[in-house]
């Protein structure tokens, strides 16, 4: 166990992606289902390796009681302050929901939904780009490191968060929340599918950041309602600011959504850390700029 820890904990790598997704689509967490003993073991398992990686607490602790949901369940909440006087006022959050369906039907002599594409992928990317930050400290404005719980409940973990940091009054420039990326996708020429395209800017500039075409524009993701079916929604309609999903699946290149096949063996390191690595030297770079260049059209 401590060996697994220390190499989840190390620089991102396609070991500790691999390590870390493995355990969190492991059948020992049977499925993830909010409010479940499984996703229980989640949550200790996430928040063991952000107190590693010296990520302090949002709150109290690293639990955020959800007040919307009839069974006990927790969004997990680490933070890093910005090193700048006046940007670290500003925030950048980065979420992505770690629960999932707990059991599917039954397919041979398996019914757990492991869920290690949705979301156990994205879950992985937040924590990866964590400790990237954890270690450079590089970022001017404060990052917020958010794994949502019950969101296959109606994303009710991110609906109380985007509440209660409203009344706070947190000062949020923009919200990016990770989703499937488990598999690269097959018929487009960029990395990953942006939610909401149009609503912003955000695909454009992280597009000029990286100098090549990490995300784009899919049809696809309007005719699903895609952008109001993830944890970006209710901070886009409470703080009214750039917040969208990146993505990497379009019904397409992954047959096994909502599946009990949907399982780590499926997942494509490779494409993972690809996707994490543009994306670590993205929000370096949007959470650096001395103005907010990331702006919602509408």
């Amino acid at each position: 166990e401590e060996e697994r820890l220390q190499i989840m904990s190390a620089p991102t790598s396609l070991e500790s992606i691999q390590y870390t997704l493995e355990f969190l689509a492991s059948d020992s967490l049977k499925g993830r289902e909010a409010g479940s003993e499984g996703i229980e073991m989640a949550a200790q398992f996430i928040e063991k390796l952000l107190y590693i990686a010296k990520i302090p607490p949002y709150f109290e602790t690293y639990r955020d009681t959800l007040t919307n949901y009839k069974k006990t369940s927790y969004n997990i909440i680490g933070w890093l302050p910005g090193n700048d006087p006046k940007l670290k006022k500003e925030f950048v959050v980065l979420g992505a929901h770690y629960d999932h369906i707990g059991f599917g039907k039954w397919v041979a002599n398996d019914r757990i939904a492991n869920g290690a594409n949705d979301n156990a992928s994205g879950t992985v990317a937040v924590l990866e780009i964590a400790k990237h930050f954890a270690t450079t400290r590089n970022n001017k404005r404060s990052l917020l490191f958010v794994l949502f719980s019950a969101e296959e409940k109606g994303l009710k973990g991110s609906y109380h968060l985007s509440e209660k940091l409203k009344e706070q009054e947190m000062d949020i420039y923009t919200m990016i929340n990770f989703e499937m990326i488990g598999v690269p996708l097959e018929t487009k020429h960029y990395l990953a599918i942006l939610t909401g395209y149009k609503r912003s800017n955000m695909g454009e500039r992280f597009n000029s950041y990286a100098e090549r075409e990490v995300v784009g524009f899919w049809n696809g993701e309007i005719q699903s309602g895609l952008f109001r079916r993830s944890d970006n929604y209710p901070f886009y309609l409470l703080f009214n600011v750039p917040s969208h999903t990146l993505f990497s699946f379009d019904f397409e290149n992954y047959p096994y959504y909502h599946h009990v096949k949907d399982e780590a063996s499926q997942m494509d390191y490779e494409h993972m850390k690809l996707i994490i690595d543009e994306m670590t030297l993205i929000i370096e770079k949007a959470a650096n700029t001395e103005e907010r260049e990331i702006i919602l059209y509408d």
